[in-house]
């Protein structure tokens, strides 16, 4: 068993400009957690998370310990408030943002599977991602980290010997 607590490890932060940011504790890798994932996040008032996504092979949860916000999901918007658990399966259906549209700070903690290789879908930007060698939020080096626009895709013989 490994444990680790909360109070016992620094922040990580990621600002991307005026409506991205947030702080993570990521729990699951202090505690050398492989299979499942977990992370402590605050959004600062008037703050997004991660852009619009979905992954194609993992599960992710929200638990959300204190404040408000909404959460942008495959079927609309949705409010979330402390309390609140949310199941995002793989796939579009599981499609998500966390916005901080309120006052105060939002905290929760972001569960998910670890499998990997892993690909993510971005409906907004019309991207996809490829990873694999370390599972998404590891923050392990990884052989494969890559994005690009789907419209970017050729066919899968271009350029190899026929």
């Amino acid at each position: 068993m490994n444990r680790v607590n909360a109070d016992e490890l620094d922040w990580e932060g990621t600002d991307r400009g005026e409506s991205v940011g947030w702080r993570r504790k990521r729990l699951a890798a202090a505690a050398d957690g492989e299979d499942l994932g977990c992370s402590l996040y605050e959004l600062p008032a008037g703050k997004r998370a991660w852009p619009y996504h979905y992954h194609a092979g993992n599960a992710e949860a929200i638990y959300v310990l204190s404040g408000e916000g909404t959460l942008r999901h495959a079927d609309g918007t949705s409010p979330l408030r402390a309390g609140d658990y949310v199941s995002l399966p793989p796939g579009e259906d599981g499609a998500h943002r966390v916005v901080n549209d309120s006052e105060g700070a939002l905290r929760y903690l972001a569960v998910s599977t670890m499998r990997e290789p892993e690909v993510l879908v971005y409906p907004d930007s019309d991207k996809v991602g490829a990873m694999a060698g370390a599972p998404p939020g590891d923050g392990d080096e990884r052989d494969v980290d890559a994005y690009f626009r789907r419209g970017d895709a050729v066919d899968y013989w271009e350029g190899e010997e026929e």
